[in-house]
């Protein structure tokens, strides 16, 4: 299990190895993205609290990454933050995701993409649920649900 002292680890020697890379062109990424999930993956945008599809969804299933679909977190994990965004506790492995220090707008926080194609995905904060005490916050448009009986 991850704890935050593996997160901040992660964001000053090096992030885990993805299993694989797949890279695009920013024409390829936006062939196959709508213009809000290119925003937010690929320009590090955010969604507007309380306002996407998955923040209120719990059906059983893998959350994948909209970009390359990739499996990022699993429903058993998925709780209600309150804090308007999907929120989990650990990834799906410990090589799904890659940490960045994120300094932006006057705040120190860690950015969370994803390890295999880099997409921005949100941020992770070490106010979550025991036993980890890891809130991933994570933007709806960058994921896509694989429901558990498709």
């Amino acid at each position: 299990m991850l704890t935050w002292k593996d997160i901040i680890n992660f964001t000053v020697k090096g992030n885990p190895t993805p299993e694989k890379r797949v890279e695009k062109s920013e024409a390829e990424w936006k062939e196959i993205l709508s213009s809000e999930q290119y925003r937010i993956t690929r320009l590090k945008g955010t969604e507007r609290p309380h306002t996407g599809e998955l923040c209120s969804t719990y059906e059983e299933g893998k959350y994948n990454c909209v970009c390359c679909n990739t499996p990022l977190f699993d429903s058993t994990i998925k709780f209600e933050s309150s804090s308007g965004w999907p929120s989990f506790t650990q990834p799906i492995t410990t090589n799904a995701i890659k940490y960045h220090k994120d300094v932006s707008f006057g705040m120190v926080r860690v950015e969370v993409l994803c390890n295999t194609c880099d997409a921005h995905l949100g941020h992770i904060f070490p106010d979550g649920p025991e036993p980890s005490g890891l809130r991933y916050c994570i933007n709806s448009e960058s994921m896509q649900l694989e429901k558990e009986n498709s």
